[in-house]
């Protein structure tokens, strides 16, 4: 962990983390709502919660298949 902190302190990379309520630097509360909000939507999902299966393809494919019900789901809301 160290070694990697350094790394990023080397490349002048900055740790910038947006907390909740904060003025927004650089638009990072933004993507960080979007990236809260999708996994609330997945986590609907047992299956994603917590991952059981260890092949990647199956797990990738309850992935769509979730993706598919919430837009699905979103559009019957909204009656499109």
């Amino acid at each position: 962990m160290k070694a990697v902190r350094r790394e990023r302190r080397r490349r002048r990379i900055l740790p910038v983390i947006s907390r909740k309520g904060a003025l927004d630097i650089k638009g990072l509360g933004k993507l960080r709502y979007v990236v809260e909000q999708t996994f609330a939507l997945f986590h609907q999902f047992k299956r994603l919660a917590t991952r059981w299966k260890r092949r990647l393809e199956l797990h990738d494919t309850f992935l769509s298949l979730a993706s598919s019900l919430i837009c699905w789901r979103r559009l019957k809301k909204t009656g499109s």
